[in-house]
């Protein structure tokens, strides 16, 4: 069974491909089912076929400060 938001014939027969492909490849039904899943939801978020993605498309997200902090380099002050 697909993931609650799955409406289309398509996305239910991408989650079963990769739920068999999965399981063929020896994980355990419950595993290939959370990964079918967490791959379905995924696709379905980056084409904005979700209500959440819709509403991030409109407002993007500021860059934090930390992730500037952590790319710039510090002078080295140790002498030798």
């Amino acid at each position: 069974m697909p993931p609650r938001g799955v409406k289309s014939a398509k996305r239910t027969r991408q989650y079963e491909k990769i739920k068999a492909s999965v399981k063929k490849s020896g994980r355990s039904t419950k595993t290939a089912q959370r990964i079918a899943a967490a791959t379905v939801n995924k696709q379905r978020r980056e084409e904005g076929e979700t209500k959440d993605s819709r509403s991030r498309k409109r407002s993007p997200k500021k860059s934090s400060s930390s992730s500037r902090k952590s790319s710039a380099k510090k002078p080295s002050s140790r002498k030798r």
